[in-house]
């Protein structure tokens, strides 16, 4: 029969074993082989070389590589035959090729050719971190770091698609087993071994794969609203003097608390500067006037930004550097300054503002300097979220601007310390990776990119959840970075502790209730008690699906209920702004709640559902404290009461190609469905975001 170095092409998943001597490839190939009941292919040239030495008293030389590499091409198309759904190789021709190269520097072009050629499913290079095991045939112990490095770099070179294995063979084989089991998947769902390493070292479970696909072609159902939420149906109006009892509350019970400040902060300033950066890209310099552009293209937010200018907290540094960038500045014409100004603004050369996080930006103009955001928060845990002369600040932020956050924070802290007179603890985090989503095509299938890549994007704000899972703390406020004032800070404070207050009056009854349930110290007259609260104070119902049942499961029902996280919601006044709004909500359950809704979740095909949305009277300015440990004081894993039905598809432009992406359910939508929720009526002031860059302008960012 005439040799060939031939790979025999089967439907069977293929795993190779790849890696220096004595790092466990065989034992790794037997367990899978057993586990899987299936065959593995041992390694030819042990018995080729063991053969020789016994016989002639000779070692491996070069002209040994190509008759192993025919010998193991054989033994692996042996097994192909027999093997079930999986065959695990102990070894393979790269191997080979690898060894003569690393030993001879040399390897014979059959080898080489056939070595690239042979495909499997997935390599497992497998690491050095187990003992060495001398025997006839094994070099030397020395050296194995380097050949380990040749290894790795063979398999990135030809773009195999692999994984590293180490640790000790048990959880070598558990890791292997679950990574062999998430491929299958893949492979079932006609995706490739290099999509899965992708999907791997992005950290995203399979299973979550398969549900955005599931949900790009299913859809996601649109949120039913039944009603908006009202003062006296669904949200809690307060007097003032109501709003300083439940801040004397909070202030009385705080001593005993960990509280903690939650501040997504993690994205880029470019829709603040959007209407500037269109009149860069728009705007024709030599032959039209500022003003004939803004009666062209009817741009009132240039002509506000061009008249306010000097009242932004950044003029100043930029007259400056453009005054050192044009020696004849002053003589210039009005519109070439005006021009210029925005030019260096946004420029990555100069100031590049579009492209930083808006917790860095200049925001407001104080006679002893100018403040970010980062600092104004800083400001606040002074006046609401400290406890003992303490407090904790999380950030959450991108990887790439985390430093720009600690250099200021560095610059400022003690100073905001000192006259605050609170220690500040500051953390960060980054969204995870693994809470990506697949980017599809319009035909629901994978987006590719040019270099056939899977593509992913980031979840959304929603994915933060999982940042606020991993805080412990027993009270958390929660703002956005660019909602901050730059006067009344003592009067937001206020607000802002009467909201914890309002939270910690309902979580002591919460766990009172259920700590008599856990005493089963409840009868008929505390189940009739619990009902009347959670339906007054909590707005949850359940005497209809209750009264049918026997006593024990009524009182497992209102367990259920009660013991959940607890947030507490400022809600303002409707005044136009976008975003989403307080609702009655019924779910696929018929189970009426009070959510969080965004416009883009209702069907705008349903008049009545566009009427809902129309009449709705408040607006939600994440203003929020929430409560995320239980009755015994252990944290609840967040993670349990996401309504992963409250996601959001939405169109992108990539490359001008048209996607589509699957955002996660919002942090203070779907994120918090099924948390026990309240809202409370907030004033005005409380909510001062800067969406565009002119609500500088506005009188809660300026100078008093």
């Amino acid at each position: 029969m005439e040799k060939n170095l031939k790979q025999q092409k089967t439907a069977i998943l293929k795993i190779a074993l790849f890696g220096p001597e004595s790092t466990g490839k065989t034992t790794l190939a037997k367990q899978l082989a057993e586990h899987y009941k299936t065959v593995w292919v041992a390694e030819f040239a042990r018995d080729y070389l063991q053969q020789k030495w016994d016989n002639e008293k000779r070692i491996c030389e070069s002209n040994d590589m190509l008759p192993i590499a025919y010998g193991q091409t054989d033994l692996e198309n042996e097994g192909a035959t027999v093997a079930n759904k999986y065959l695990f190789c102990d070894t393979n021709l790269l191997v080979t090729k690898v060894f003569s190269e690393v030993y001879y520097n040399y390897c014979d072009p059959l080898l080489n050719k056939a070595a690239l050629e042979h495909e499997y499913d997935l390599f497992f290079l497998t690491d050095i971190d187990v003992p060495w095991e001398k025997d006839d045939l094994r070099d030397k112990a020395d050296g194995r770091e380097s050949v380990f490095a040749v290894f790795k770099q063979t398999l990135i070179d030809n773009k195999k698609p692999f994984i590293p294995l180490s640790g000790d063979k048990d959880s070598r084989l558990q890791k292997a087993i679950t990574i062999i089991d998430d491929l299958t998947i893949i492979k079932d769902m006609e995706l490739s071994s290099l999509d899965f390493i992708q999907i791997y070292e992005h950290g995203i479970p399979i299973e979550n794969i398969q549900k955005q696909l599931q949900v790009f072609k299913k859809g996601i159902p649109k949120t039913v609203l039944v009603e908006p939420a009202t003062l006296s149906n669904g949200i809690l109006k307060l007097s003032e003097n109501e709003f300083k009892q439940k801040a004397a509350f909070f202030d009385l019970h705080k001593s005993n608390l960990n509280l903690l400040k939650f501040v997504p902060a993690s994205g880029a300033a470019s829709r603040m500067f959007k209407f500037l950066s269109t009149f860069l890209n728009e705007f024709d310099f030599e032959n039209e006037s500022i003003n004939a552009y803004v009666n062209r293209k009817k741009d009132a937010e240039l002509s506000i930004f061009i008249i306010g200018m000097e009242k932004f907290p950044f003029f100043k540094e930029i007259d400056k550097k453009l005054k050192e960038a044009f020696t004849d500045f002053d003589s210039l014409e009005r519109d070439h300054k005006n021009y210029y100004f925005i030019k260096l603004l946004l420029s990555s050369d100069y100031f590049d503002f579009t492209n930083k996080p808006k917790g860095i930006l200049p925001f407001h103009k104080y006679s002893t300097g100018i403040a970010t955001p980062i600092e104004e928060h800083l400001y606040e845990c002074g006046y609401y979220s400290s406890s003992n002369g303490n407090s904790l600040l999380h950030f959450t932020v991108s990887e790439t601007h985390q430093d720009q956050f600690e250099n200021i924070i560095n610059l400022t802290k003690s100073t905001v310390e000192k006259e605050s007179k609170t220690a500040i603890n500051i953390s960060f985090s980054c969204q995870n990776k693994s809470t990506d989503t697949l980017a599809v095509d319009t035909t629901n299938n994978p987006f590719r990119t040019e270099t056939g890549e899977l593509l992913f994007r980031p979840g959304g704000h929603g994915a933060l959840i999982e940042n606020l899972n991993a805080l412990n703390a027993d009270i958390i406020f929660i703002k956005n970075i660019d909602n901050v004032i730059q006067n009344n800070n003592e009067k937001i404070a206020l607000y802002k502790k009467a909201l914890a207050g309002t939270l910690i009056e309902l979580q002591q009854q919460i766990f009172s209730y259920l700590t008599l349930i856990d005493l089963k110290k409840v009868g008929i007259i505390e189940i009739e008690e619990i009902l009347k609260f959670l339906k007054e104070k909590l707005k949850v119902e359940i005497a209809n699906e209750a009264d049918a049942l026997s006593l024990e499961n009524k009182i497992s029902i209102i367990e259920d209920k009660l013991n959940r996280p607890i947030r507490v919601c400022g809600m303002v006044k409707n005044e136009g702004e976008p975003g989403g709004g307080p609702f009655w909500v019924r779910d696929e359950n018929d189970t009426v709640s009070l959510q969080i809704v965004e416009s883009s979740q209702v069907d705008l095909n349903n008049e009545s559902q566009v009427t809902i949305l129309a009449n709705a009277t408040h607006f939600n300015p994440v203003d929020l404290v929430c409560g995320i440990k239980n009755y015994k004081n252990e944290k609840f894993d967040l993670t349990k009461f996401v309504d992963h039905n409250s996601g959001f598809i939405v169109e992108k432009n990539t490359s001008n190609t048209q996607i589509k992406a699957y955002e996660l359910p919002g942090l203070w939508n779907g994120a918090m469905a099924n948390w026990l929720t309240v809202f409370v009526q907030v004033p005005l002031i409380t909510f001062n975001p800067v969406k565009t860059v002119n609500d500088l302008l506005k009188p809660a960012h300026q100078p008093q």
